[in-house]
């Protein structure tokens, strides 16, 4: 009986703690409804650097590069969205720039390990849509507090989409 008890416990731990996870959350609302989630495959990395010099040194780095836009323009949305990165940076991330206004966000947040920042996450949420930016890699903890300061991390998501030719098709009308 005890065993079952212990089991049970880590389930529920294991439940709990998972969705903080970046891989969970991607996967979870990758298939939502008016959801553009995009993994930039490692070979185009490279191209997604040519916006800046500051993030060509950056993207260079990069394992992993993660991008969901999600809709926010009511406020269930906007509150489901702000919680989602509320329970982000509740577990290993640790902010590094936040801004509230109202239910408009800008948070940037990382992970450390030692003397390198291992993972960053930005979300910016401005009541018309919510975004998510993830990079996987190795970077150095005074640039990303630089490109933070700057702003350059949301200029960078807002060029991910042209960058990357990944416009949604629209319906010709010839």
């Amino acid at each position: 009986m005890r065993a079952i008890k212990i089991i049970g416990a880590l389930l529920l731990f294991t439940a709990c703690g998972g969705y903080n996870s970046i891989d969970n959350f991607y996967e979870m609302h990758k298939n939502d409804d008016q959801v553009t989630a995009i993994r930039v495959p490692q070979f185009m990395i490279a191209l997604v650097g040519q916006i800046s010099p500051e993030m060509q040194a950056l993207v260079g780095t990069t394992k992993d590069l993660r991008y969901m836009q999600f809709p926010s323009a009511s406020e269930s949305q906007a509150k489901f969205l702000n919680d989602q990165m509320n329970g982000f940076t509740t577990g290993n991330f640790i902010e590094v720039f936040r801004k509230n206004d109202d239910l408009k966000r800008n948070v940037v947040a990382i992970r450390e390990k030692k003397d390198v920042v291992k993972e960053i996450l930005i979300y910016n949420n401005d009541n018309i849509k919510g975004t998510f930016l993830y990079f996987n890699g190795n970077f150095d903890p005074a640039q990303v507090r630089q490109l933070a300061k700057n702003n350059e991390f949301q200029q960078f998501s807002n060029g991910l989409l042209p960058q990357l030719n990944l416009q949604t098709p629209g319906i010709s009308t010839d």
